[in-house]
């Protein structure tokens, strides 16, 4: 006789229906597209790139830019050993540039891609929603920890980054001047617009010569540093994942006590689909308060944002539904648009040819060497001063990042997108210290 427990075992064996394994199908995804969609998608781009019928609009341009991004993170993904370091976001970064440069992404593809991005600007819409959605979802006093806490870490390994740096490349055989001030400060200087660019026209200013060469040898340093920064964060989330006493995953400070713990847990949060919505506009507004902000005085638009949003968050400004509907809207934007911008970014704004320029084996070896000590230290000051050593050296490594898009490609590479506001701090105010820091001192030294 045939027992109870082994007749319910039995009655589940029984073949799925061709429903059933349809379903099962469109269940399996690359990135956020089920498989089905994936290749419908796929062939009518196809289709129309070879028509000659491939548009620059909203719904093409997301199309291409989802197909784009995902396919890029899923090979990376399958394969062995480099997708622990953060591949799935070298590959989304990089190779869709190294396409456009050696002529092998279609032209009309590269066409709609650049002018969807350039027109749609959404990069900062996706910064936005991030910064605000992780700084919302937080509680107040791990926020206010946080932020008084990381210009620690980062000021620390900045002055260790400058001084390791300078050496290796004195020990290559490289002047120390040009070792800091074209090598070192570029890859800490926050990115390119805020970054590279004042760097440059500083340097071309104090110097009397033209900006352009001067441009290039800056962001060619800027180039290696954000794929060194990229490979620490691959590398610092693999770490947490074998060693979670060094992790907060994604929660920086340590909790110190009971009711610190009670605390830093994540809030529970009410919310419907008018919160959400209420959560996208607020962002938005933050947004484009810290665009005015820059149109009168000359401020930079993000960091406004994130010092609006900060304050917000700890007067209590928003309510608790909105707030759930930012944290929705946060996992959102993390979870289905990070690999199609970062697609978006590497086609329209990624010189590949730059970044192939500055592949020498004594700027190599200088910017990692950087990015090493930068990240290193802010492992151990960060432990130091009651934060998580993972979460610390991630933040670290962002301040050695492509700005706003190197923080997001950072950040994706150790699955840590929460830290997007400290990495903010790091990027914009620690990049705009180390420039001015420098010109000045470059000028003293001419």
């Amino acid at each position: 006789m045939e027992s109870a427990t082994t007749q319910p075992t039995r009655a589940h064996a029984h073949p799925k229906s061709l429903t059933e394994r349809w379903w099962g199908l469109f269940d399996t995804r690359v990135g956020a597209l089920p498989v089905p969609v994936f290749l419908a998608l796929l062939a009518v781009l196809a289709a129309m790139t070879l028509k000659g019928k491939l548009a620059s609009d909203l719904p093409t341009g997301i199309a291409l830019v989802a197909v784009g991004g995902f396919a890029c993170a899923e090979l990376a993904k399958r394969i062995p050993w480099i997708r622990h370091i953060g591949a799935a976001s070298i590959f989304a970064a990089f190779i869709p540039s190294m396409l456009v440069y050696y002529k092998l992404m279609p032209a009309p593809v590269v066409k709609a891609v650049t002018d969807f991005t350039k027109s749609s600007n959404f990069l900062y819409l996706f910064i936005a929603a991030i910064i605000v959605g992780s700084v919302l979802s937080m509680d107040r006093q791990t926020l206010i920890k946080g932020f008084v806490r990381i210009f620690i870490p980062v000021a620390s390994g900045s002055v260790v980054a400058a001084l390791v740096g300078t050496g290796v490349g004195v020990a290559l055989g490289m002047q120390a001047k040009h070792a800091l001030f074209f090598v070192v400060v570029p890859i800490m200087a926050g990115g390119v617009g805020e970054g590279a660019l004042p760097l440059s026209a500083g340097y071309a200013q104090i110097l009397g010569v033209e900006r352009g060469p001067l441009f290039a040898q800056v962001l060619s340093a800027v180039m290696l540093g954000n794929i060194a920064a990229i490979c620490c964060a691959g590398l610092l989330s693999y770490l947490g994942a074998r060693k979670p006493s060094l992790t907060g995953n994604g929660q920086l400070t340590i909790a110190g006590s009971a009711e610190d713990t009670a605390h830093a847990a994540a809030p529970s949060f009410e919310f419907d689909v008018s919160s959400v919505a209420a959560a996208g506009a607020t962002a938005i507004t933050l947004y484009l308060l810290g665009v005015l902000s820059h149109q009168l005085f000359g401020w930079p638009a993000p960091v406004v944002m994130l010092v609006l949003v900060v304050a917000a968050q700890c007067f209590q400004v928003v309510s608790p539904r909105v707030r759930g509907g930012a944290r929705f809207m946060y996992g959102f934007f993390s979870t289905a648009v990070t690999y199609p911008l970062m697609f978006a970014i590497s086609v329209a704004m990624t010189p590949w040819g730059e970044i192939v320029t500055a592949f020498q084996w004594i700027n190599i070896v200088t910017a990692v060497s950087t990015v090493l000590a930068l990240t290193a230290t802010g492992f151990f000051v960060g432990r130091m001063v009651g934060m998580y050593p993972v979460e610390a050296a991630i933040v670290n490594a962002t301040h050695s990042g492509l700005g706003g898009t190197g923080d997001v490609a950072i950040l994706t590479a150790a699955n840590r997108m929460e830290l997007m506001p400290f990495a903010q701090i790091a990027t914009r105010i620690g990049g705009g210290v180390t420039v001015m820091t420098a010109l000045a001192v470059f000028a003293y030294l001419r």
